[in-house]
């Protein structure tokens, strides 16, 4: 599923690759910790983005989701985006480096994480995620500051059929996305991912980012339109969806964060 840019000349300029992995930790807030503030959290947490993250060459994007209507009111996610598997290890390393580098003195760096770590528990965990093609990014306008966004996320589970091919998925999930979620007004940007490394090899997770909570109901609407516009004859219409719903169990969970965008790079 994941697709690379190739020169056929040799004397043409060849385009990068494009990222293959993301890796989502999913941390939770401490809330039985009382003597700290939004404020305070947020300047450590800036801390931390502006001394090592947005130094750190190997994170190519980076956000920080928070729960908005989820089942569990602690969660908070960071998000992080790798060219290659290689590249992981490499910001690892890295990162240890600009930590000794933004708090050369120990005292001082234990100071910091003991502050920081204090408003989350002692438990996190991983996910690790194939960045699959057929994104529709988010549009900057210069001189702009970003506002916080809402990422509403579907997690689906993959049902592959006896019959089933890459090729017709691939093409299949293709012809949907561009015709109907790309084309959805309310939909500021579009991510889907495939499992690579975690608990269910199943996983098939799309996010969706929109303006407001509002615009997630919208938009289902607007859905309904944009195939009925793309499909107008129903039996055809019936057919892309046997092919495609083929793909997939029928399960799915539906979470909803919101970002702090100071914290995205």
């Amino acid at each position: 599923m994941l697709f690379s840019m190739f020169c056929v000349q040799p004397f043409l300029a060849q385009e990068p690759a494009p990222p293959e992995y993301l890796i989502v930790t999913t941390g939770h807030w401490d809330l039985d910790y009382e003597e700290g503030s939004v404020d305070d959290i947020k300047a450590l947490e800036l801390e931390w983005f502006e001394k090592v993250t947005m130094k750190n060459e190997y994170f190519i994007n980076t956000n920080f989701l928070n729960h908005y209507f989820t089942a569990d009111n602690s969660e908070v996610l960071f998000v992080t985006v790798y060219n290659t598997w290689e590249d992981i290890e490499k910001a690892t390393k890295r990162t240890e480096e600009l930590v000794e580098a933004a708090w050369p003195d120990e005292t001082l760096r234990e100071e910091y994480f003991k502050k920081r770590n204090a408003y989350y528990e002692d438990r996190h965990s991983d996910e690790i995620y194939h960045i699959l093609p057929n994104a529709k990014f988010m549009e900057s306008v210069e001189g702009e500051e970003p506002e916080s966004m809402v990422y509403y996320v579907r997690q689906s589970n993959i049902a592959w059929p006896d019959d089933g091919k890459e090729e017709e998925f691939k093409a299949l999930r293709k012809e949907y996305v561009e015709n109907v979620v790309h084309k959805n007004p309310n939909v500021k940007a579009y991510y889907n991912y495939r499992h690579a490394w975690g608990a269910d090899n199943r996983q098939f997770t799309e996010v969706t980012v929109v303006s407001s909570l509002a615009h997630i109901e919208s938009g289902f609407d607007e859905t309904e339109k944009l195939i009925e516009a793309h499909w107008p004859v129903e039996a055809e219409r019936k057919a892309f969806f046997k092919k495609y719903d083929r793909y997939f169990s029928g399960w799915h969970g539906d979470y909803i964060y919101r970002n702090m965008p100071e914290l995205m790079k």
